[in-house]
């Protein structure tokens, strides 16, 4: 058994489910949205855009929450999750919002989720964003670190890299090819099955 309990720290968009905002593109024809965390590596300036675009079609909240109910997980999301949950303790990093994030985690088993949150107006529109800290995933990773824990991650985007890197070892997933290129020292998969068994030795656990 390992020295450190193990916590294993997962994205969500892109590894659990589909992208939130490509789906919302797709729903309203809106080209903008479709850029994600693969796409632009400042996190603020494609919020600022996504925030920008909303306004000025007219997108609510309200909207995209419809879009998300319609939503499903990935295949297999479900039973990889379970067995990881049967191994080790898991927590949800995600820089997407409560108000995007809980449907999905209903549909997951109600894992922990450390995420963002939204501000609205009083017809609903999207006015500003409130994010946990600056970095919050690689300073969740320091924070359950300096309690103890033994960490592995996994992601998919660039906003995943500082927080994989922290991690004592961190995983890419479902990631884009200029992903990959970029952080060459990060083992990618693409499948679910070998993903559970490299975070498992990671934590210093077999599988179940």
């Amino acid at each position: 058994m390992p020295t450190k309990p193990p916590l294993c720290c997962c994205d969500l968009e892109g590894v659990f489910t589909p992208e939130v905002w490509i789906a919302v593109h797709h729903a309203t024809g809106i080209p903008e949205l479709k850029l994600t965390t693969r796409d632009v590596k400042d996190y603020d300036e494609l919020m600022r855009m996504r925030l920008g675009v909303l306004d000025r079609h007219g997108v609510t909240l309200g909207k995209i929450q419809e879009v998300i109910e319609g939503m499903d997980l990935l295949p297999g999301a479900r039973a990889f999750l379970d067995r990881l949950r049967g191994a080790m303790q898991v927590v949800i990093l995600s820089d997407t919002y409560y108000e995007f994030g809980m449907p999905f985690m209903r549909k997951l088993g109600l894992p922990t989720l450390l995420c963002h949150t939204l501000e609205t107006d009083e017809a609903g529109r999207i006015t500003g964003y409130h994010l946990r800290s600056r970095d919050s995933k690689r300073e969740a990773v320091a924070a359950f670190q300096g309690l103890g824990f033994r960490v592995v991650a996994m992601g998919d985007s660039y906003n995943d890299t500082t927080m994989l890197r922290a991690a004592d070892r961190g995983f890419l997933f479902h990631a884009p090819e200029n992903v990959k290129k970029d952080f060459p020292d990060l083992e990618a998969t693409d499948d679910y099955e070998v993903l559970l068994g490299k975070l498992l030795a990671a934590a210093g656990l077999a599988k179940p």
